[in-house]
């Protein structure tokens, strides 16, 4: 007969091993020491094998009768549910290991690997590490679309929408590393489109009148800061490159005879080698600089930390406390003043101006990145630019 559960609570050791039959093959073994688990008895192919199915109380007399039932279907399909345990054990355990921050952590030395850029690296490690910092733990065959969304929707609630994006896309690129090495088989990121806030892009504000910047020019020459913060404002304003570009502007991209700053395509955002005249002014400042901190890579090293860059919001926080608000300009907004001022002058092809933006083409064929193209007519804008500079800088106030 079956048994029942209190038959099951009841069996005693007696000094030595027993069996108690319950049905279909199945036992409750009752050790020596009166340890109590499951096991079945099968031929497979001739041969006699036991499998324990688990621990009693841990697996119940229910359990273990289902497990019993899917180990003869096994048999059935000519598969020996030993081996078959065996294998799942074994494949749990390396779950078990490839968790998501260590699969997360290869991806980001993959990064360093295909040598992108550090702004890139540092800005991936930070989603990574801090934002989706509570699916590290978890191994990342058993994260759902539910356990992401949960992470995305706590970033989202604080106010970044964007970054949640953002973070959806990088957390998607380590499930596709993952698929790729073989230790996962879906990303659960996939099915999450369109489930969050979609960010709408916002203008940064910037000054457009010639006596404007003038003003913010002069509030920055008189500004008594960390010499890299401040060097690295004039340099913006003068260039007008993408904020992250000059921050992590390093000596070898110089070359100071020729008067030519290339920022690399891994830097670049539209991932194309970008070539940048410099004006007398930029020339003297980086002199200037390049007294202080030649030793290093970077130009503008962190007041933190000489072997690092300025931090992102190193140059807004600088423009703030000059008094400039966040609502009136940033350390980006100087593209914008350039674009307009430059544009309004008359002086330049709006071809030009727009390759010297590093702006990407996208209604053509035609891609104006190259080194030649307007390259005169760049030179002389960026001088004459550094020039309208000065003499707004310097114009008495009314």
């Amino acid at each position: 007969m079956p048994l029942t559960d209190i038959q099951i609570r009841n069996a005693k050791a007696d000094g030595k091993p027993r069996k108690l039959a319950d049905s279909s093959g199945l036992y409750l073994y009752v050790s020596a020491a009166g340890g109590k688990s499951w096991r079945l008895d099968y031929n497979f192919f001739g041969k006699r094998k036991t499998l324990t199915i688990g621990s009693y109380p841990s697996v119940t007399l229910a359990e273990a009768r289902s497990q019993r039932d899917e180990a003869k279907r096994k048999l059935a399909e000519g598969i020996d549910p030993s081996l078959a345990k065996k294998r799942h054990q074994l494949e749990a355990k390396a779950a078990a290991g490839n968790t998501f921050g260590l699969v997360a952590d290869e991806f980001i030395e993959k990064l360093r690997r295909d040598k992108r850029a550090e702004p890139t690296i540092t800005k991936n490690t930070w989603m990574l590490k801090v934002l989706a910092a509570k699916l590290g733990p978890y191994p990342i065959t058993q994260i759902t679309a539910k356990d992401v969304l949960a992470v995305l929707t706590s970033i989202e609630k604080s106010g970044r929408v964007e970054s949640a994006l953002a973070t959806r896309s990088t957390i998607g690129r380590v499930f596709r590393y993952a698929i790729a090495t073989a230790r996962a088989e879906t990303d659960p990121t996939s099915a999450l489109r369109g489930a969050l806030q979609r960010h709408v892009p916002t203008s940064h504000p910037a000054l457009t009148t010639r006596s404007e910047l003038g003003g913010i020019m002069r509030a920055i020459y008189g500004y008594e800061g960390w010499p890299s913060l401040v060097a690295a404002l004039k340099i913006q304003a003068l260039c007008f490159a993408r904020p992250g570009e000059t921050r992590s502007m390093e000596w070898s991209e110089l070359d100071l005879q020729g008067a030519i700053w290339t920022i690399p395509a891994a830097k670049a955002k539209m991932r194309r080698e970008h070539h940048v005249p410099l004006s007398r002014q930029a020339l003297e400042i980086i002199a200037q600089i390049k007294e202080l901190y030649a030793e290093g890579s970077y130009v503008f090293p962190s007041m933190m930390s000489g072997k690092k860059l300025l931090s992102e919001n190193s140059m807004n926080s600088a423009l703030r406390r000059m008094g400039v608000g966040g609502d009136e300009h940033t350390a980006h907004g100087f593209r914008s003043s350039a674009s307009s001022i430059l544009n309004e002058s008359g002086e330049f092809k709006p071809d030009a101006i727009e390759v010297q933006l590093a702006h990407l083409d996208g209604s053509t064929v035609r891609r104006v990145y190259n080194r030649a193209t307007y390259w005169d007519e760049r030179v002389r804008m960026m001088q004459w630019w550094a020039d309208a500079l000065d003499e707004e800088r310097r114009r008495k106030q009314s």
